[in-house]
C-alpha cells in the first residue's frame, strides 16, 4: 500500500489479491493488517469498503461485522440488501460464531474461559482503553485454547462468546498473556504514547516485535435460513513467520 502522511492507500492490484470469494451477492476478503474497513475522509481507496465500491462498482455494500485496523482475517461484504439482512439477523440473534487465532506473550497451559465483565479503565491515559471490572461493566466471555507454545509465546485459538469492544485483547491481558504487538493492552502502556507521538520507529518495533497486534480472524459462521454458512481465511504471512521463528512450529 502506498504510504501517505496519514496512513495507507489501497491499490487495485492489492485488493484483487485479498479476494477469497466473489458471488453476485457477496464478497469474501482476507483483510490484511493496517487496513481501515469503514469509509474515511481520505477518499474511497483509503478504506476497504470504499476500495471495493470503486473496484466492483457496487452501490450497496453491507458489513455484518467489522475488524479493527490492526486485526487481519476473513471479512464479508454483502452486495445485496437481502444478503446483508440475512447475515445481520444471524448476528443480531446470536446465531453467529467467530474463531480467532492470536499469538500471546507467555505460556497458555490449558484451555481457559474468561468471564470477567468489561468496562472503561478509569485510570488509563487513553479513553478507549477498557479493562475487566469488579462491578458494573458489560458481560463478556472468551474461550482461549492452546495450539502450541515455545520460546515464551503461545499460539491460541480463541472463541469470543460475546462481542464487546476490544474483548479478546482485554481478556488476554487479564490472563497475564497479552497479545504480541498490542500497544494498548501490552505490559508497557507507555508504548502506546510513544506510538502516538512518533509512529512506528525501529526502536519501538524492536520492543513490540510486530508492527501490529498478533490477532487474526480465522473463521466466521452464520446460522441462517440457508443453513450454516461458513467462511474462513488462511494464516497471515507475518504471524505465520513469527510462529515459525519464535514458537518453532507451523501455523496450519
Amino acid at each position: 500500500m502506498p504510504a501517505t502522511d496519514w496512513g495507507w492507500l489501497i491499490t487495485p492490484e492489492e485488493l484483487s489479491g485479498w479476494i477469497l470469494q466473489v458471488t453476485p451477492d457477496l464478497l469474501v476478503l482476507n483483510k490484511p493488517p493496517h487496513v481501515v474497513v469503514h469509509r474515511s475522509r481520505f477518499g474511497p481507496w483509503s478504506s476497504l469498503v470504499g476500495a471495493c465500491r470503486e473496484y466492483f462498482g457496487d452501490d450497496i455494500l453491507r458489513m455484518p461485522f467489522r475488524l479493527d485496523r490492526e486485526t487481519s482475517g476473513v471479512l464479508l461484504l454483502a452486495r445485496t440488501r437481502e444478503t446483508g439482512s440475512r447475515l445481520q439477523r444471524a448476528v443480531q440473534y446470536k446465531a453467529f460464531r467467530k474463531t480467532y487465532h492470536a499469538v500471546l506473550t507467555g505460556h497458555l497451559e490449558a484451555p481457559v474461559t474468561v468471564t470477567g465483565p468489561i468496562g472503561p479503565d478509569a485510570g488509563a491515559e487513553f479513553y478507549s482503553r477498557r479493562t475487566v471490572v469488579e462491578a458494573g461493566g458489560d458481560t463478556a466471555e472468551t474461550e482461549f485454547i492452546p495450539v502450541a507454545s515455545g520460546g515464551g509465546y503461545s499460539l491460541a485459538r480463541i472463541h469470543p462468546h460475546t462481542g464487546r469492544r476490544h474483548q479478546i485483547r482485554v481478556h488476554a491481558a487479564h490472563l497475564g498473556l497479552p497479545i504480541v504487538g498490542d500497544k494498548l493492552y501490552g505490559p508497557d502502556p507507555s508504548l502506546m504514547l510513544r506510538f502516538m507521538r512518533e509512529r512506528m520507529t525501529p526502536e519501538l518495533l524492536q520492543q513490540l516485535l510486530l508492527d501490529r497486534q498478533a490477532l487474526h480472524c480465522t473463521q466466521v459462521e452464520f446460522d441462517t435460513e440457508r443453513g450454516t454458512e461458513v467462511f474462513s481465511a488462511p494464516a497471515p504471512h507475518d504471524l505465520a513467520a513469527f510462529v515459525r521463528t519464535h514458537i518453532g512450529c507451523s501455523w496450519d
